[in-house]
């Protein structure tokens, strides 16, 4: 009888499966119930919008037929169970703190992609990783020409793994390096498209904060699409000294033009040294972040506009506003920017131009784009743009 007994009791590795298959259960129907509960909130937040930006009913459906496409392609991605070992890998083109960016080829269907493959305990060693899901959410959200497509994400024990369409024409700061300054044409349609596409992240309520030349993708055609593939560790500004604004002026003085008696040309020539070796670098550049982010102050979608600014600057002039020979000075010079912007006489700016800048590197509440894009769109230097084409 005892034997009966013994071959009716479960043994103690069935008591381990059968509570790992409950636990594995009730996760999948959480993980489900979440999953609705995210779908339903990003419904209302689109309904909301479009109560708010009240459209004609014909807008109102093809606004939601398009989410509801979005949503179909997003439960699809889930279902394809794919692993790193389905793509085969080929050229670096970024490299950072928390991995690689490399060209792949998925072999399956022999299309091209962009793997970004980050280190899982380094980003928690660095506390990135709100950060790099933040970047998942808006690329898997953010349906938009001007906005890099994000087609497939997984991961391993190891790494996280993002799978983006491959842009060709590598990245703004590649084209500066190649160019060192742009017509005014050639500026006016980068800045336009690069408008168009901090527009559609913030009407996704996301704001971007690390807006850069290196983010700034050129697909073949030469058009700008943003991402985050730089790979550089976010600049932590817990870690720089305190800074202040309205600092004494014989302190600004020693900062404000690094190399007080380099040229134009030996500024820009001077700068171009050092962002080649800051291409590859992990280590962030503060030269495109707003003073009200260094400061710690609160910040909003206005931080955006003023990166907007300092890149097309460096486009105009060749060099970022506030450049200074080490990183703690360029900080101290964005918070301080009302005794530190300057532009060089020798740079012929069009009027407009220098007026949009002075129009975004200023306060945030003077800052175009802080009240929505068409006072920005509406400025003179954009004259003769097609926005809608």
């Amino acid at each position: 009888m005892s034997g009966a007994k013994d071959l009716a009791s479960p043994s103690e590795a069935a008591k381990r499966k059968a509570a790992a298959a409950k636990s594995y259960i009730e996760n999948m129907y959480r993980s489900q119930n979440e999953a609705q509960e995210k779908r339903r909130l990003r419904k209302e937040k689109i309904e909301a919008e479009i109560s708010r930006r009240q459209l004609p009913e014909e807008e109102k459906q093809q606004i939601m037929q398009a989410n509801e496409q979005r949503e179909r392609d997003f439960l699809r991605l889930q279902r394809q169970r794919l692993s790193a070992v389905d793509f085969e890998p080929l050229t670096i083109i970024g490299r950072g703190a928390f991995g690689e960016v490399r060209v792949c080829k998925e072999k399956q269907t022999g299309k091209t992609f962009a793997m970004k493959k980050l280190k899982k305990s380094e980003m928690l060693r660095r506390g990135q990783v709100d950060h790099v899901k933040a970047e998942r959410n808006v690329l898997a959200e953010v349906h938009n020409p001007y906005v890099v497509k994000l087609f497939y994400s997984f991961q391993d024990d190891e790494f996280l793994y993002l799978v983006m369409e491959y842009l060709a024409g590598g990245d703004v700061m590649t084209l500066l390096m190649r160019k060192d300054v742009l017509s005014e044409e050639e500026t006016r349609f980068y800045v336009a498209e690069t408008v168009l596409a901090i527009e559609s992240i913030h009407k996704s309520n996301y704001i971007h904060r690390d807006i850069k030349p290196d983010n700034l993708l050129l697909d073949a055609n030469g058009h700008m699409k943003l991402s985050d593939f730089g790979l550089c560790k976010p600049v932590d500004v817990s870690l720089l000294p305190t800074l202040h604004e309205n600092e004494a002026e014989d302190s600004l003085q020693r900062i404000a033009t690094p190399g007080v008696n380099r040229t134009q040309s030996e500024q820009l020539s001077h700068w171009q040294q050092n962002r080649r070796k800051l291409a590859f670098s992990t280590v962030g550049t503060p030269d495109y972040i707003a003073p009200e982010v260094l400061l710690k102050k609160g910040y909003g979608m206005e931080c955006d506009w003023w990166s907007l600014g300092a890149i097309m600057y460096e486009m105009l002039v060749g060099y970022p506003p506030f450049y200074s020979d080490d990183p703690v000075s360029t900080c101290r010079k964005i918070v301080n920017w009302r005794q530190c912007l300057r532009f060089p006489p020798e740079v012929r700016l069009p009027p407009a131009a220098q007026d949009l800048m002075e129009r975004l590197l200023c306060d945030v509440d003077d800052r175009l784009g802080s009240h929505g894009t068409e006072q920005l769109k509406s400025h003179a230097f954009f004259a003769g743009v097609d926005w809608d084409s």
